[in-house]
């Protein structure tokens, strides 16, 4: 039987609400940035493309660095307020903007606070949770973000109903939210003390990646595939409005989808900590073939909400888990490292899984996008099939 389970230190928590209350302010914006850039601004979209691309890109490549940098200093802390910080204080830049110009630099100064702060969070949360409680922490700081990620656009929809629609007043209150999830990393969370006095290694260098051990690379390349599969949320959204829902209520699809993802990922979590991180892994997968398939042959809104709802589901029951495995297969002194290059190959992935399923949605019909995402999702159960004669985690 197995003992006791820990509890969770205070740190755990702290990180988890700093992700809520970010998460609440930046969706307060994102969640009107394309009308506000279209319809007050008259930028074209094609320019809001370009936007949202040189900023998820700039996101990508930052991950990368501030997890090595946070490795080399021997410190997460001061990078993941860094990056938080920058994330808050580009609210009221959207507020000023009147051209797409300012747009692109507070979206650009925006996403690069959350690459710097991404990698170093992440190793900082797993230097702080006991590793026998590592799925739980994850679980929570998820289910605790994807809150804010349906609160945000609640809250941003309230007071533009409040305020006759003000771009620019909401916009200004989102920043309210991002300093309080500065204050609360600041003032709330402790960094454990490193635990070698050793001199800082550049951890980007040959000898240094040589120690992220083959399952590290597992871990990697099957979080590669689980992007393929699952591709972007938008296509949740565009599947509802293509059955016909009607466009006041569409937005009501991602909401649906955050509620079942924040219930689910903390469960999760805590089971990930008593059972083979592959097993579980496996029944995610099984999980979303059933959410795209459903998905895919979606006649009514009523099935599109089912296959939504499993969707929800499948991110719960893996997204927190690959977190912890992440954490459970790198080196103590690698892990930003580690989290930094787990977040780029998963964000390239998730681009070319985006282009895929556009252009299978455009070219030969909106399910054939899902039936691709089932096809990629089962060739990922192939893989943990093959890997579970092998050592345990």
């Amino acid at each position: 039987m197995p003992g006791p389970r820990p509890p969770l230190p205070a740190g755990v928590w702290m990180l988890g609400f700093v992700s809520l209350l970010m998460d609440v302010s930046s969706e307060m914006v994102h969640s009107l940035l394309p009308l506000f850039l279209v319809g007050t601004l008259g930028v074209s979209v094609l320019a809001v493309g370009l936007i949202e691309g040189v900023a998820e890109a700039t996101a990508l490549i930052a991950r990368v660095f501030s997890g090595a940098l946070s490795d080399w200093l021997g410190r997460r802390k001061p990078l993941a307020v860094l990056g938080y910080t920058m994330g808050a204080l580009s609210k009221p830049l959207f507020a000023l903007a009147t051209g797409v110009g300012l747009v692109m630099g507070a979206r650009f100064f925006d996403r690069l606070g959350k690459g710097i702060r991404g990698a170093p969070r992440d190793a900082l949360l797993a230097d702080i949770a006991p590793p026998e409680a590592r799925g739980a922490a994850f679980g929570l700081r998820q289910s605790l973000d994807t809150v804010g990620a349906f609160v945000g656009p609640l809250v941003a929809t309230g007071l533009m109903l409040l305020w006759a629609g003000d771009f620019r007043a909401v916009f200004w209150v989102a920043l309210i939210p991002g300093l309080l999830a500065v204050a609360l990393l600041v003032f709330g969370v402790h960094e454990p003390p490193r635990a070698s006095h050793a001199p800082p290694v550049n951890p980007i260098r040959r000898a240094a990646l040589a120690r992220l051990a083959p399952a590290y690379w597992q871990v990697v390349a099957l979080g590669a595939v689980f992007t393929l599969a699952r591709f972007s949320e938008a296509f949740l959204v565009l599947r509802a409005e293509q059955l016909g829902v009607a466009a006041a209520w569409v937005p009501l699809v991602m909401v649906a989808m955050n509620l079942v993802y924040a219930a689910t990922a903390y469960p999760f979590g805590r089971l990930a900590d008593r059972v083979d991180h592959r097993l579980l892994l496996g029944a995610g997968l099984v999980v979303l073939v059933a959410a795209d398939l459903l998905l895919a042959a979606a006649p009514d809104w009523r099935w599109l909400l089912a296959g939504v709802a499993l969707w929800g589901v499948h991110m719960g029951m893996t997204q927190g888990l690959l977190a912890a495995m992440v954490a459970d297969t790198a080196p103590a002194d690698l892990r930003g490292t580690a989290f930094g290059l787990f977040n780029l190959v998963s964000g390239v992935a998730m681009l070319l899984a985006s282009v895929l399923a556009g252009a299978l949605w455009q070219l030969v019909g909106p399910a054939s996008t899902f039936v691709a995402g089932a096809a990629f999702a089962a060739l990922a159960l192939v893989a943990l099939v093959g890997l579970m004669g092998r050592r345990p985690r």
